[in-house]
């Protein structure tokens, strides 16, 4: 599925500095007109980076300051996590007729859809789904691992994720849900087809999502494909992180690509157990 869908989105990408102004409300419903600028345009969206923190879903106005020609685009979600300097968001225009752009991509082959198709599961209700998805949502789902869509089932927007399978799960102690999410950890990151050493060591961790959201816990467990924390915040399974580990403040920290390959709750308890596996080829 990620191959296909990574030639797919490369087909009709264009990598190409366009100077913008955005208009619309920010993540915390405030007025703002920003400037802003693409890094990457396709056929019907684009990133644009952007100093202003935006919320999945919201539309804002997007006005091309190099020929003045404006349409309304939706906010597909982020593509790489939000910092001081702001973020990048992967957007996608509402008027499939609308060319803010000025330029024209080659026709679409004999047979060739404009989007691509994912199983996916809605991370609340676990209901699964066949969802189309524009090349936008592909890459907003490849690099930050969750996507927003509305839910048949629960009626509203909700977060979806790859599907994962469905394991009946028993309520036995912290200490055996710990191992359990690492062995899965260990399984996940083994691309070598080899075991990982796993030790029970607590070090210092530091956790940034693609929403800018920063967390310092500590690990439970650890190997070299990955580690377990307990949280309670609620991460999703398949969501990107970007982890210190083992991180400190006063010295040099070394950050690297994970992301959540499983997720238990503590019975009697708001925390979850969650298991990170690191992406191998930033390892």
């Amino acid at each position: 599925m990620h191959s296909m869908s990574i030639n797919k989105r490369r087909s009709d990408r264009l990598m190409l500095t366009v100077p913008l102004t955005v208009h619309g409300k920010d993540a915390g419903g405030l007025l703002f007109q920003d400037t802003a600028r693409t890094s990457v345009l396709n056929r019907h969206g684009a990133r644009i980076q952007i100093a202003r923190r935006l919320a999945s879903g919201d539309v804002v106005r997007v006005v091309n300051m190099l020929n003045r020609q404006a349409a309304d685009f939706r906010i597909v979600g982020p593509v790489a996590p939000f910092t001081e300097a702001g973020g990048e968001f992967g957007v996608e225009c509402l008027d499939r007729r609308a060319n803010i752009w000025g330029i024209q991509f080659p026709p679409l082959a004999e047979g060739e859809s404009a989007e691509s198709k994912a199983l996916l599961e809605c991370r609340k209700c676990h209901t699964v789904a066949l969802i189309p998805l524009s090349l936008v949502e592909v890459e907003v789902l490849e690099t930050s691992g969750i996507l927003m869509n509305v839910c048949e089932h629960c009626k509203v927007r909700t977060q979806y994720g790859y599907a994962e399978k469905q394991i009946s799960m028993g309520t036995p102690g912290d200490a055996a849900i710990v191992a359990e999410v690492q062995a899965e950890v260990d399984a996940v990151a083994a691309s070598e087809r080899r075991r990982h050493r796993r030790v029970a060591l607590q070090l210092p961790v530091r956790i940034r999502d693609y929403q800018g959201g920063v967390e310092f816990t500590k690990s439970e467990n650890i190997s070299k494909g990955g580690f377990c924390f307990t949280s309670n915040k609620d991460y999703q399974v398949g969501e990107g992180l970007l982890v210190v580990c083992p991180y400190h403040e006063a010295g040099q920290s070394i950050e690297v690509r994970g992301r959540i390959v499983r997720r238990r709750e503590v019975p009697g308890s708001a925390r979850k157990i969650y298991g990170v596996s690191y992406d191998t080829q930033t390892r």
